[in-house]
């Protein structure tokens, strides 16, 4: 694996984002410094990822709120698919449709609800990952430590060759110098080589006699950057598995052996507690539906799956980058829980009537009446529910029940407060149906 930690990404949008956010983790770096003489980069990572995390709370919360009323309408669309299975003329294909979109305006929601949030964050997360998988490109203050010795490196005659050199005698195989147009390593690869450097090859570094004429600088420049990137005796550039093997071929110590085991098994566990606090979605019935049933056994192959790459991946990236894994899954799961106990407290037709509201408030900006076509749209998808609901067997109370209550949300729209917007669309819908009477 290579690192390009100097080089900014040049992906659009994504490349932007990331230099706000290294902004951001510069500021955090300089005030821990400023205020607590604090300059640490792992514990950067963590007040960053908790600021970051926080930041895209409302999108977390506005996309399981869709999650919540989606579990509820699955049962409703699947009876629809289940009714059209096996037609695929093109009438019957606009019919599914019109009624599948029937349940969605009879919810107050879109289709496309949980992909806005999806859009939005999943650039950011991106970005986040750039800024800590490239810490020296983004967060000047770090960067700046290497400047000193770059100058000297690049003055000595012969310096890409006598770097290439000590890559290959190190076994560095994450580093690769960067050539620029004359075939001379550029200064960002350099800043790249030397943040890799763990502190035993600093100090052979140091005592290479090509450069004793600045190995005083080098030394400096080792101890502040060994200050920076400790974390709980770690060095935040290596790998867990580096202290691990270390242990076993050279006796090194056991106790950060079991702390650096310690990140790859906290990714995992943290994950997991992460998967277990996100809302699932309701299980059916066995009803011969082998696609559902496919995509379930699917989602939950994918929740075991995904802690165990996380931990095997923990193990040969940077302790850095499992930190951040770690302390990103932290945030997630007690904002999880936070946004759980909320959801918690909302019932389906509170939901329904504050969709039912943004609905008509974005509808009435633009001069149409929200309330009929919401009201035209419940009315239809009762309709597609009755032969289900009027089966009178167990397995459809949980439906009949949930139907029952948006019918309640409904019905409390029709008694609007005077003035309010959802008045205003009452007015507009008795209006429309007087004139179709006469």
């Amino acid at each position: 694996m290579e690192l390009f930690l100097a080089t900014k990404t040049g992906t659009p949008i994504i490349g932007q984002i990331a230099s706000v956010m290294g902004w951001i983790m510069d500021g955090i770096y300089k005030m821990l410094d400023g205020l607590f003489g604090i300059q640490n980069i792992g514990l950067c990572i963590i007040i960053f990822s908790i600021l970051i995390f926080a930041f895209m709370t409302p999108l977390q919360i506005k996309q399981q709120k869709f999650s919540k009323l989606s579990a509820i309408m699955q049962p409703e669309i699947q009876k629809i698919q289940k009714k059209y299975q096996g037609k695929k003329d093109q009438a019957s294909m606009m019919k599914m449709n019109e009624e599948t979109q029937a349940v969605y305006q009879k919810y107050g929601v879109s289709p496309t609800g949980s992909c806005v949030q999806l859009a939005i964050q999943m650039p950011i997360l991106f970005a986040l990952y750039q800024v800590i998988y490239r810490i020296p490109a983004y967060v000047g203050s770090v960067k700046n430590i290497f400047t000193g010795v770059v100058d000297n490196l690049l003055a000595v005659n012969g310096y890409t060759d006598i770097l290439q050199q000590f890559i290959k005698d190190h076994s560095m195989t994450r580093v690769r110098l960067v050539m620029d147009s004359a075939g001379n390593a550029t200064s960002n690869s350099i800043v790249d080589f030397l943040y890799a450097l763990s502190p035993s090859q600093w100090k052979e570094l140091a005592k290479m006699d090509q450069f004793s004429g600045f190995s005083d600088a080098i030394t400096k420049a080792s101890g502040n950057i060994s200050k920076m990137q400790g974390f709980c005796g770690l060095n935040i550039a290596d790998q867990p598995l580096y202290y691990i093997m270390e242990f076993f071929k050279n006796h090194g110590s056991l106790l950060l052996a079991i702390v650096a085991l310690l990140i790859p098994v906290l990714a995992w566990a943290t994950q997991m507690l992460n998967l277990k606090l996100m809302p699932q979605a309701a299980t059916q019935p066995a009803d011969g539906n082998d696609q559902a049933s496919a995509m379930a056994n699917s989602m939950k192959t994918m929740n075991m799956v995904m802690p165990l790459m996380s931990a095997f991946f923990c193990f040969t990236f940077p302790v850095g980058l499992g930190i951040y894994w770690i302390a990103s899954a932290v945030v997630r799961s007690a904002q999880q829980f936070a946004i759980n106990r909320h959801l918690d407290k909302m019932n389906i037709d509170d939901l329904v009537n504050e969709n039912m509201k943004k609905i008509e408030a974005k509808r009435a900006k633009e001069g149409l009446p929200p309330q009929k076509i919401t009201n035209q749209a419940h009315q239809s998808a009762k309709n597609i529910n009755k032969p289900v609901i009027n089966k009178g067997n167990s397995g459809n109370n949980g439906a009949s029940d949930r139907t029952q209550k948006v019918d309640t949300a409904y019905e409390k729209a029709r008694s609007a407060k005077p003035g309010s917007i959802t008045a205003k669309a009452n007015l507009v819908r008795d209006f429309d149906e007087r004139n179709k009477k006469k």
